[in-house]
């Protein structure tokens, strides 16, 4: 990954994080291959499919400084960013916010959670100047 796109995924989820008031908490992004989210999301969410993130919470309260893990699948944000016809800026941003978002205890479960979390979603990217 290149230093801009490293800092364009660093500066999403930090901005999701100063949105939820955890300005300053830790979380670790790591992107892997097909294959490997894979096989994470087998052994941790028994979906044995390519996904294209997926978030590991782990605060064990509200104060704890490292909320916890995201892990984007880069070749699939290369082919998401094709489907939708945007940057793979754009779409790694979105991953990292969306990781961001369930690392910090927000869901998408039902239809008025999943309007309320991608609307958040749009003002953290539009927030950073990364629009569609």
């Amino acid at each position: 990954m290149t230093a801009d796109l490293r800092r364009t995924v660093k500066g999403a989820v930090e901005a999701a994080l100063r949105r939820e008031g955890r300005p300053g908490a830790a979380v670790s992004v790591t992107l892997v291959d097909d294959g490997k989210i894979r096989e994470l999301n087998r052994i941790y969410r028994g979906k044995d499919r390519v996904t294209d993130v997926l978030s590991f919470p782990l605060a064990e309260g509200p104060e704890d400084p490292f909320l916890g893990d995201i892990v984007i699948s880069a070749e699939r944000a290369r082919e998401q960013a094709r489907e939708f016809g945007h940057s793979l800026r754009r779409e790694l941003a979105f991953l990292a916010v969306h990781g961001a978002l369930h690392v910090l205890g927000r869901d998408h479960q039902t239809p008025d959670e999943e309007r309320a979390m991608f609307a958040l979603q749009e003002a953290v990217l539009r927030g950073q100047g990364i629009v569609r």
